[in-house]
């Protein structure tokens, strides 16, 4: 019988086994897209927006999880959840994630992201990606692909804010380990301008890099 996922979708059988091993970042959204697509409208924030266009090259590279919405895919992951970005031949992106259980172990898992626009001279647009961790041979499949969308990048590309439609998910990602004061401030300031709500917000520890 399937198993329930968040939000009232439905895990299908055929992926059981890949969901029970996908962990971090956008994992979740892989088996539900949107997660409450078809429900009856209620009122609440505006509809959420992406960036109107996101400079791929300069998004590449590492990104550290440095706060967001708990979910229950990613429940192994109890600290240095990190992402990195590359820039394919054929225009996909590569996702190379990983995390660290409670073990101590990391864990890691590659994915591939595409974008759900077009690209311009380098510029997506708008910053909406859809992503997947299933096996290569079965991405052709009407399943396993999650929204990527970038709400906000911080001054210089220091941190990037990742959402999707519904706002169910949410991660605070940032190209150092920790976010100063007045970034955390601005991070925050965004998101409840965004209608997110800051309760369900929370930090997501990153080991300090060992002195040289």
């Amino acid at each position: 019988m399937p198993s329930v996922a968040l939000s009232g979708c439905v895990e299908r059988p055929e992926v059981h086994q890949v969901h029970r091993r996908l962990g971090p970042l956008v994992l979740g959204l892989a088996f539900c897209g949107s997660a409450h697509a078809g429900a009856t409208p209620q009122e609440g924030p505006p509809p959420l927006q992406a960036l109107p266009s996101l400079e791929v090259s300069a998004y590449m590279g590492t990104w550290y999880q440095v706060a967001w919405y708990p979910n229950r895919f990613q429940r192994q992951c109890v600290s240095d959840t990190r992402a990195t970005y590359r820039l394919l031949e054929q225009g996909e992106v590569e996702v190379a994630n990983q995390c660290r259980n409670a073990e101590g172990r990391i864990e890691s898992i590659r994915g591939v992201a595409q974008a759900v626009g077009s690209t311009v001279e380098g510029q997506l647009m708008p910053a909406q990606l859809r992503v997947s961790f299933l096996p290569a041979l079965i991405r052709w499949l009407p399943i396993g692909w999650g929204n990527y969308w970038v709400l906000a990048l911080g001054p210089d590309g220091r941190y990037s804010l990742v959402s999707e439609p519904t706002r169910e998910y949410l991660w605070v990602l940032s190209r150092t380990p920790q976010l100063t004061d007045d970034d955390d401030r601005s991070v925050r300031a965004t998101l409840q301008a965004q209608g997110f709500d800051l309760a369900r917000l929370e930090r997501h520890p990153q080991t300090p890099a060992a002195a040289p």
